[in-house]
């Protein structure tokens, strides 16, 4: 990861590019200058004023955090949703909102606004297959991605029909839940093997 910066001083431009080990520098000047070599300008080959300087650091750190996908977690297994909560909280996600139900989803979704919103199948009020559909009327930018025990092609058939990008088997959700929803997130399709 690398971060430009440029700072202007009165007639002295300063264009920096940081690394996680080099900060390197160009400075120049739109009028005369005399370099003396203390400031850490020296001349060129050619005798102008700009030139080029690194510094070498052991570990920069920007203060620049990545920020982390916004999940909705929709699960009528309570215990189901605190280790899914648990296992996505430790990673790449923040979760906005855990809910029981797919009505609950959805309204949480159109307040919430999140990035993928993970839903099982069988659920109460709301199943998971009619809570994506209504998901993609009132809240259409949110990913989806299905977590359920459920491998019948045909379920997982009309899952993805709803326009969900994900569908992951409960069995393997350690292995596949993360990736899923990274790839959702940049609108790209994950199922879990076995199932199409």
């Amino acid at each position: 990861m690398a971060l430009t910066l440029e700072f202007r001083c009165g007639r002295h431009r300063l264009d920096a590019r940081l690394t996680s080990s080099l900060i390197l520098c160009n400075i120049s000047s739109r009028g005369p200058r005399v370099p003396t070599g203390r400031d850490g300008v020296f001349p060129t080959p050619d005798g102008s004023p700009a030139s080029q300087i690194c510094f070498r650091t052991k570990r920069v750190r920007l203060g620049v955090g990545l920020s982390k996908i916004r999940v909705l977690l929709a699960d009528d297994h309570t215990e189901m949703r605190e280790y899914v909560r648990d296992l996505l909280s430790a990673d790449c996600c923040e979760v906005v909102a855990a809910v029981g139900d797919g009505q609950a989803a959805v309204d949480a979704a159109m307040q919430l606004l999140p990035d993928v919103a993970v839903l099982d199948i069988s659920m109460p009020v709301l199943n998971g297959i009619e809570a994506a559909r209504r998901l993609q009327v009132v809240s259409p930018t949110v990913s989806i991605v299905f977590l359920t025990v459920d491998r019948d092609r045909d379920t997982c058939r009309a899952a993805l029909e709803t326009g969900a990008l994900g569908y992951v088997l409960k069995p393997r959700l350690g292995t596949d839940l993360i990736l899923a929803i990274k790839l959702a997130n940049e609108k790209r399709r994950f199922v879990s093997p076995g199932c199409e």
